[in-house]
């Protein structure tokens, strides 16, 4: 579905996430093309474009760094990970068979058919290409949302995908192809994924030491901006105190005091209220 220049529901779910975790850059609105007149408005494609094929990561970088909506057919791919991921080509019986990785990453042939065989991908031929752009200016409906951010925003991503109902994510993670473990998990079991930063990615792209990847799908794109906006999730200590016996919570400490814990001298543990406590810590 593409939209017109009017501000949609994940354009605005795109600036109060961005209020909240102040990412160094945007959050990328993914989508897979089943066909080609589905390529939005105004997205650029690098053959055309530029004149040359790009990787992927490269296409995220352009978007989550500059701003710029970009699609790729099969014809506009540079690196063949995303090409089998996203389904574009039937896949070669030589990466099925390990090639792709061994011998310089894997120990044995065997080695790299296991990691091959349990590569994320989608049906082969159900789509012709991905574009991507921030998801604050898209104007399309995304698949995912994609979102470069460092562990203290990671930390508040999950408390706040969390918050509505207290489940924990669970994740695929690889240390090859970014921009497949980024999207593809996502797409297919329509939960939350949080990835790394590839090699690739890292030397082609740009991606940085603190990087990580958070992803979500898009019906849960309005519940995590939901949850980032909740006091419980909405916070997190800048300071940092080895203090053994530290101020604890209200909640924690009539845990502790239900298990029977106490001080280290015997005597009943405390607990603090969250004000004093984030004036402790120098929460923000």
């Amino acid at each position: 579905m593409v939209y017109d220049n009017t501000m949609t529901e994940f354009n605005d779910h795109a600036r109060r996430i961005e209020t909240q975790i102040k990412p160094t850059s945007h959050p990328l609105a993914v989508k897979l093309l089943r066909k080609r007149e589905d390529i939005p408005t105004g997205a650029k494609r690098p053959t055309v474009e530029y004149g040359k094929c790009m990787s992927t990561c490269q296409c995220f970088a352009l978007s989550r760094k500059y701003g710029e909506t970009v699609a790729q057919l099969f014809e506009d791919m540079w690196c063949p990970e995303p090409v089998i991921g996203f389904g574009l080509a039937e896949t070669p019986r030589l990466f099925l068979d390990g090639h792709n990785r061994y011998p310089s990453g894997v120990a044995s042939l065997k080695a790299g058919a296991n990691w091959a065989r349990e590569f994320p991908t989608v049906e082969t031929g159900r789509y012709v290409g991905v574009v991507s752009a921030p998801l604050s200016t898209a104007n399309f409906e995304p698949n995912v949302a994609v979102i470069y951010c460092n562990s203290a925003q990671l930390l508040r991503l999950l408390l706040a995908i969390a918050y509505e109902d207290g489940r924990d994510i669970t994740t695929v993670l690889g240390g090859h192809s970014a921009c497949i473990y980024a999207v593809v998990p996502s797409l297919i079991k329509n939960k939350c994924q949080v990835s790394v930063p590839c090699r690739g990615d890292r030397e082609r792209a740009g991606a940085q030491d603190d990087e990580m990847i958070f992803t979500v799908p898009r019906d849960q794109i309005g519940r995590l901006a939901h949850g980032l906006e909740q006091e419980g999730t909405g916070s997190y200590p800048t300071g940092f105190s080895m203090t053994p016996e530290y101020k604890m919570s209200e909640s924690y400490a009539e845990l502790a005091r239900k298990m029977g814990m106490r001080r280290a001298d015997g005597s009943e543990i405390k607990g603090y209220k969250q004000e004093e406590r984030k004036r402790s810590l120098q929460y923000r």
